[in-house]
């Protein structure tokens, strides 16, 4: 598979926060909590250096043996929620796919030598609609979704962040999607402590750190303060492992932060490159 169009200019890649559930499909309380967040999400794509070609959407909300990539040229939808309004059940968010960069991906990973698969039947979750709905509500830029892999491994999503980094030449946008916080026992006020010392570690330990020293922190996150507090599991954050290794030797710089979401939690999303 050949290389996509080179771009005139190098994409970043990024950490984004996707929220819960189906919110840009919501109205009232649940929806004004992520007003500062819609916001800065509304604006993403001005401040890229040119329109993206695609974008690669690394899914918190799904995982694999091995890196999977969405094959399919208009992907479904995947309803992965519950208890929510019978409206978010009939929701689209029509991006086409593309093939052509699922492949391109296929072929990065597995020219590195990781083993890489291909998935024409799954659909957009929620990590990925719920995210790109605000992005881009025409829903006209190419997407294709990726699986993390279920060894939840930090170390291995940076080196396959790195393969993908060839991609930020041909105008792909390597985006991870997660939540810097993610402890749904323990959400809002409850987790403010926790949440606070956490992302206190990751703004310190990413923005104006070399690659070196911040890939070094992300692979040990679990003895950062409240680590586990924050993040009993990783799936939610180990999109930011893949974004920082497609980054590269990229600057780091704080895409947006928050320290009262939904009634006390500090989050932060982050740029690579």
């Amino acid at each position: 598979m050949p290389r996509l169009t080179t771009a005139r200019t190098r994409m970043p890649t990024l950490f984004l926060n996707h929220g819960g559930g189906p919110w840009p499909w919501l109205e009232g309380p649940m929806r004004q909590g992520y007003a500062r967040l819609e916001a800065s999400l509304h604006g993403l794509i001005a401040t890229l250096p040119q329109a993206p070609r695609a974008m690669l959407v690394v899914s918190g909300h799904w995982e694999e043996a091995v890196p999977t990539v969405s094959s399919a040229a208009q992907p479904p939808m995947l309803y992965d929620y519950y208890g929510f309004p019978e409206h978010t059940y009939h929701i689209r968010y029509d991006a086409p796919g593309s093939p052509e960069l699922a492949a391109r991906v296929r072929d990065l990973l597995r020219g590195g030598g990781m083993v890489c698969a291909e998935d024409p039947a799954r659909g957009f979750d929620h990590g990925t609609f719920s995210l790109m709905q605000p992005i881009r509500p025409q829903a006209d830029i190419p997407v294709v979704q990726m699986s993390l892999m279920e060894t939840l491994d930090p170390a291995a999503h940076i080196a396959m962040g790195r393969l993908l980094a060839p991609l930020r030449d041909e105008g792909v946008v390597v985006i991870g999607s997660g939540l810097s916080y993610h402890n749904l026992r323990a959400f809002g006020a409850a987790g403010g402590v926790a949440a606070a010392a956490f992302d206190g570690w990751l703004r310190a330990s990413l923005v104006g750190a070399d690659a070196p020293a911040r890939e070094a922190a992300l692979e040990a996150w679990d003895k950062a303060p409240a680590a586990r507090a924050a993040h009993p599991r990783a799936e939610h954050l180990l999109p930011l492992m893949v974004a920082a290794g497609a980054g590269e030797d990229g600057a780091c710089t704080l895409e947006f932060h928050q320290g009262d979401f939904f009634g006390g939690l500090a989050i932060s999303a982050f740029r690579f490159g």
